[in-house]
């Protein structure tokens, strides 16, 4: 049988980088084994819809190369094939009408907490005549079809990160399977349209753990085989909660926009919750669909690290800037789209900051003392193991020297050499000079060095600033 994995969001909100670990996971098992990876919209919560929110999955994964095989299925498309379905499980008394109202069914809950009891649902509507249903049903009164959990059973189930599960079917509830809008719950279209599409492995988060054992009886009362199921471990905050918007971006689209790399989000995820049994931690997507494997899947939930996926994404730029293999073109173009300034001139940009950015907005603030010296303060030009005098005389030979450089020598190998030389052919030490420079050309603390960025400013540029600084001197 050909290996059929499936990714099912709901378009109730952009892709959380949880999602896209869940459609990586489907697709490195449907490619590793020459299966199909499918994409199912599961748009029946019609009250939590987010405009654009099912145009932005589908575009993320596009963008991130996990393109679905096959036709895209959404489940408002295939009303009427529930609604056939639950009516096929009332007549065969597996199902029924319920026509409890919100108002019982809250106090039936608050009586039940308050007796210490499982909260679950008392059958009011199990053993209705067919008389009252039928009345109930000509007046239009609101109502929900519900299965009937077997009575005195042991449901036995297996996944492959949990192991064996087994539940007494006492502890279940009667679960809703078809809304009062007509719609159905996760449960009956999940199972109804896993087995039409033919979908062989379910991976799927680990929330869903605790209603496999009712899908599994779901699966047995249509008489449909099991697929093999595979929850995946929760992806946690560094406090150990659930990775929430509340502490921090959680969205793919969020990640992508400061300018982390779609290869390192698709690598880091693969690394949360999975490990490939050694101390490897970079991979391409090619190498992931090679070495992944469902047995390497952590029980315990993975914890989200921004450090992490900065380490990450550093990792990458600085590789693809060292390589200049196919990816650094690509560099370049995504490099400019986060410049406000020098968008003509991302390699020189990365040449200055590749080694020290995390995530590529950071470009912008970074290369900020480029655009415009930010003003600052004439104490700073002195070190603090100078004086104010040894500052000026070390600032004042550097100048001259730099003046006298020949524009095609202009460059941070040279001029690096040129004032190392200053420093150890006179008496001056390199806070003298180094230092001074630095505060000169960039009006910062904290910055590359001044022959790196007197090389990306140009010789003019570069002796203006020196000149600001010397009149700053006195």
């Amino acid at each position: 049988m050909k290996t059929k994995t499936r990714f099912a969001p709901s378009p109730t909100g952009y892709m959380h980088i949880g999602s896209l670990r869940t459609a990586l996971f489907n697709y490195l098992y449907a490619k590793q084994n020459d299966g199909d990876f499918l994409l199912r919209i599961e748009d029946t919560d019609r009250s939590r819809l987010v405009p654009g929110a099912e145009e932005n999955m589908i575009e993320i994964l596009n963008k991130m190369g996990l393109n679905p095989d096959g036709k895209i299925e959404k489940q408002s498309d295939r009303l009427k094939k529930y609604n056939k379905a639950a009516e096929k499980l009332i007549k065969e008394k597996k199902a029924y009408y319920c026509f409890c109202s919100s108002e019982r069914l809250d106090e039936l809950r608050k009586g039940q907490q308050a007796n210490k009891q499982v909260p679950k649902y008392d059958r009011h509507c199990c053993d209705l005549s067919e008389e009252d249903i039928d009345k109930k049903l000509k007046e239009d009164e609101n109502h929900v079809i519900r299965f009937k959990i077997p009575d005195n059973e042991i449901i036995k189930a297996e996944d492959m990160v949990y192991g064996k599960i087994s539940v007494k079917s006492e502890d279940l509830d009667d679960l809703v399977i078809l809304k009062s809008d007509g719609y159905p719950t996760y449960h009956l279209a999940n199972i109804l349209d896993d087995h039409e599409m033919k979908v062989t492995h379910v991976i799927r988060g680990e929330e869903w753990l605790p209603s496999l054992p009712k899908h599994i009886l779901l699966y047995r009362a249509f008489d449909y085989d099991l697929p093999t199921f595979v929850h995946l471990p929760l992806l946690l905050n560094p406090d150990k909660s659930k990775l929430s918007k509340r502490q921090g971006d959680v969205a793919v689209e969020d990640f992508l926009a400061k300018g982390y790399l779609k290869e390192v989000l698709i690598n880091y995820v693969a690394m949360l919750g999975w490990n490939p049994g050694d101390d490897r931690e970079i991979f391409s997507l090619e190498e992931l669909i090679k070495e992944f494997s469902i047995a390497n899947i952590n029980k315990a939930g993975a914890v989200f690290d921004i450090n992490k996926l900065n380490w990450y994404n550093s990792e990458y730029v600085r590789q693809i800037i060292e390589n200049k293999d196919d990816s650094y073109k690509t560099l370049l173009n995504t490099t400019a789209e986060f410049l406000t300034n020098f968008k003509d001139r991302p390699e020189d940009v990365l040449k200055l900051f590749g080694s020290r950015v995390e995530y590529l907005a950071q470009l912008d603030e970074m290369t900020a003392f480029l655009h415009k010296l930010p003003r600052y303060e004439t104490e700073e030009l002195v070190f603090k193991k100078s004086d104010l005098n040894k500052t000026k005389q070390g600032m004042k030979l550097a100048y001259d020297k730099l003046e006298t450089t020949k524009d095609k020598d202009w460059e941070k190998e040279f001029l690096h050499t040129t004032l190392e030389n200053l420093v150890n052919n006179s008496d001056f030490s390199p806070g003298d000079i180094f230092w001074p420079l630095r505060i000169a050309v960039s009006g910062l603390q904290k910055s590359p060095s001044p022959a790196e960025i007197m090389d990306f400013l140009g010789k003019e540029e570069s002796l203006n600033r020196i000149k600001q600084a010397l009149d700053k001197l006195g």
